[in-house]
């Protein structure tokens, strides 16, 4: 898995793409606090090799808690900046610290 961030000189936005390796996975999809949690939202669209991709535009200065949503199974992403005791999920979420 991987994150990687793209700051916009021309406004306080971060372009944050997701890549979810997952070959034999028939549905990847990010769900966050930036999307409130909707696992229709940020569908990742699957590439030729196998990998999911997808792209989310996030205000800077804040940060985010989200996971991945692989065939129903919640991931978490072991490159995000950290990761978080969620209560509520009881479990850790992902956090982009953008």
């Amino acid at each position: 898995m991987a994150i990687s961030k793209q700051y916009l000189k021309t406004k306080p936005v971060c372009k944050v793409t997701f890549t979810v390796p997952a070959e034999t996975a028939e549905t990847v999809a990010v769900v966050g606090s930036f999307n409130d949690w909707d696992h229709k939202a940020t569908p990742l669209k699957k590439l030729k090799n196998g990998t999911f991709k997808g792209v989310v535009s996030l205000d800077t200065d804040t940060s985010y808690e989200f996971r991945y949503l692989v065939d129903g199974e919640f991931v978490n992403e072991i490159d995000a900046d950290e990761q978080v005791w969620n209560d509520f999920a009881d479990a850790e979420n992902s956090v982009l610290k953008i």
